[in-house]
């Protein structure tokens, strides 16, 4: 949409003052994306901003009470967006939210991350979870056809793009309604990745059932190199009991079936989870058995939450458990996750990253493993949009810290193209000797995040690493260990109440040290331990809470250090 503004003229602020309308995109998952919509619409009221409303929101719940008066836009209309703000300007009311074909791929965009490409590949889902009201909004499957996909992957890396993310609701069942499956299009798009390695893929969330007969096929395209070997798999719940009140439509058994084949075929596989703490009915045997199913696998991401009754859905209906229940369930599994230690061994080791943004301490580079893992460099920002070798010098509980010590860059222009025309990598070890990777890469014997053995391909040229001191050094790891702590802290606040809170505003004042005192920073607290229980769970979406509430502190937080 703002692709598509920007392009017939329009201007985007940053500023919401200075804005002549506002559009607010929303999501309808839970019931505090939907709140913060409300809150939106009445601040936009209250400074007689005209408003358009996207999204899942008004096209799954378009009735109701805060829509009125406003323009809204539906999922399927988006390429009509401009139309739209058109006439709300003109003081008149648009309401477009009749289903329709899919939205085209080519629309003008205009990306977060000029490196980062989200395509996606379907809408809707062929589920029908008890507790999920984006059904409602995005309808049933619908898939791009394999052509306009591969076609737009074409698109993006000419434009420049390093990584692709596939994004829908459901990957693992993209196809079904038109013939096709998800291996035929991984296996269609690797094929027009650089052969350098340059631009990655991640595939997108996929729920347990839809992999389950392509588990090998999945195996053998993370396995490419060019595909990083991450996974998200969404499980909800370890319970039998609980998953079919959600109606999942699988088994705890089945989700471990996944993890274990893939962690099994893919050498340094990473998968993410996601869990619903006291969902209707959930006993204590119940949460017993998630419990156990994330200290088996001690996975290094999980998103935990609280169960939320979305209106219009069946787990509305069902009988709720005791909301102090579900609060200390909430926190007593995020106790057991945070106190894993995923990346411990990691310490000294060489990987190969891929360098995209810049962290949110506007200190380090991000870049991540093949395996997804998120590595903190220094560097300058010239290197954005580059791969290079890290040497990993300390790790944290969410991510590890490295120095640059070569960086890699594409040349000799004739050898690529002969690279390009070599065979596939494939899973079969007797065809990975003529193949454009590795024999190790292809087929499993070799470290996550090795580069491929192109001949001629890279060239590694040493990174100037000199006048780092030991003073900077030491520097940077206090640094390190600050926001560490003001993170966790941040968490805290949200799980254990206002005692927390306290020590958590008392520390941000500690840090900052200037003339923000701890009663000035009273009132960030506040704002986070209200948000709380919207973002129990998720220590991201706390990060952002105080990005909005309080951006003043986060600045010269980060100033000071």
């Amino acid at each position: 949409m703002a692709g598509q503004l920007t392009a017939f003229g329009y201007g985007l602020t940053e500023v919401p003052e200075d804005a002549d309308l506002w559009l607010i995109n929303t999501c309808t998952v839970k019931s505090p994306s939907q709140s913060a919509m409300s809150t939106l619409i009445t601040r936009g009221r209250s400074g007689k901003k005209p408003l358009v409303i996207a999204g899942c929101v008004p096209q799954g719940s378009r009735d109701l009470k805060e829509l009125e008066g406003v323009s809204v836009v539906g999922v399927q209309q988006i390429d009509r967006v401009v139309e739209i703000v058109e006439e709300t300007l003109k003081g008149h009311e648009v309401r477009l939210l009749n289903r329709k074909t899919l939205p085209a791929l080519d629309l003008p965009k205009v990306r977060r991350n000029n490196f980062i490409e989200i395509l996606p590949i379907n809408v809707g889902c062929l589920g029908a979870c008890t507790y999920c009201k984006t059904k409602h909004a995005r309808g049933h499957l619908g898939s791009y056809t394999v052509e306009s996909l591969v076609e737009r992957v074409r698109t993006v890396i000419s434009e420049g793009v390093k990584e692709i993310w596939l994004s829908s609701e459901d990957t693992g069942a993209y196809g079904r309604d038109i013939g096709v499956n998800l291996p035929i299009l991984l296996n269609a798009i690797v094929k027009e990745l650089p052969s350098d390695q340059s631009t990655m893929l991640r595939i997108g969330m996929t729920n347990p059932p839809f992999i389950l007969e392509h588990l090998k096929e999945i195996a053998a395209v993370l396995r490419h190199p060019c595909v990083y070997t991450f996974l998200h798999v969404p499980v909800q719940s370890g319970s039998d009991a609980v998953l079919t009140a959600m109606n999942r439509e699988y088994t705890s058994g089945e989700f471990r079936t996944v993890v274990d084949t893939l962690t099994e075929l893919v050498p340094g596989m990473q998968i993410a989870t996601d869990i619903i703490c006291g969902f209707p009915g959930e006993t204590d045997e119940d949460f017993s058995q998630t419990v156990g199913l994330i200290k088996d696998y001690k996975f290094a991401q999980v998103h935990i939450s609280q169960f939320y009754p979305r209106p219009g859905t069946p787990a509305a209906k069902m009988k709720k458990v005791q909301s102090k229940i579900v609060k200390q369930r909430s926190r007593e599994l995020t106790c057991v996750f945070e106190a894993f230690a995923p990346y411990t061994g990691m310490e000294g080791k060489e990987e190969r990253i891929w360098i995209t943004e810049i962290a949110t301490d506007g200190v380090h580079l991000v870049g991540h493993t093949k395996g997804y893992i998120q590595v903190l460099v220094s560097g300058p920002e010239s290197m954005l949009g580059t791969s290079a070798i890290a040497r990993i010098t300390s790790v944290g509980r969410w991510s590890v810290f490295g120095e640059v010590i070569e960086t890699l860059s594409s040349t000799n222009v004739a050898t690529k193209v002969r690279e390009m025309t070599k065979p596939p990598c494939t899973s079969d070890v007797s065809t990975c000797e003529t193949s454009a990777c590795s024999a190790e890469s292809c087929c499993g014997e070799g470290k996550s995040g090795d580069a491929c053995n192109v001949s001629g391909d890279i060239t590694r040229q040493d990174h100037k690493t000199e006048g780092k001191s030991k003073k900077v050094e030491e520097e940077k790891q206090e640094l390190a260990s600050h926001w560490g702590f003001v993170d966790k802290a941040l968490v805290c606040g949200v799980f254990r109440g206002k005692l927390y809170t306290y020590i958590c505003r008392q520390k941000i004042a500690s840090v900052v040290r200037e003339d923000l005192t701890a009663d000035t920073v009273s009132d960030v607290g506040e704002e986070i331990y209200d948000a709380g229980e919207a973002v129990a769970g998720k220590a991201y979406e706390v990060k952002e809470t105080v990005a909005l509430g309080a951006r003043d502190v986060e600045d010269k937080v980060a100033d000071k250090s």
